[in-house]
């Protein structure tokens, strides 16, 4: 296991952390990015590819490469909005650095914040609004339909 862990580094990432990130971009699948390369085509060269992640992540001097831009459908109607595709490889960075801030950042979120968190979904925040509406009997409804859409970025 010791022959994993990177040495003479900055940043003390493992080497397995990569693998195990690639596995789950894997079962995610995802179109290619600008590059082009399929999830299949990053595995041909899997060894060689995962090293280069893992030494420019290490090392720090990964860049992201830019993301291909995809027009899609909103949902309900009312225009298109961009969705940035990135490459296998950046997902994989990026899936290292996710887990790396959830075990720091997970902790100090409040404990009613559901989005974007292991094991939490948008029913678990539907049951705590329902105990919730037990309790109290005042309601506040918003409506917040459209809000990104007019925030100043």
């Amino acid at each position: 296991m010791e022959q994993l862990k990177s040495s003479g580094k900055p940043f003390d990432i493992p080497k397995w952390e990569v693998w195990e990130a690639f596995q789950d971009v894997k079962r995610n699948q995802g179109a290619p990015g600008v590059d082009a390369q399929s999830i299949e085509d990053f595995e041909a060269d899997l060894r060689n590819n995962l090293y280069k992640v893992w030494n420019r992540m290490s090392s720090g001097t990964y860049f992201p490469p830019p993301v291909r831009a995809v027009e899609i459908s909103k949902q309900h109607g009312g225009g298109t909005r961009m969705l940035g595709i990135p490459t296998v490889a950046d997902r994989v960075a990026q899936t290292v650095v996710a887990r790396h801030l959830g075990v720091r950042v997970d902790p100090v979120f409040h404990e009613d914040s559901y989005g974007y968190r292991p094991r939490r979904s948008a029913l678990d925040a539907v049951e705590r609004c329902r105990e919730r509406c037990w309790k109290k009997d005042w309601v506040i409804d918003l409506d917040i339909q459209k809000f990104f859409d007019s925030v100043r970025w």
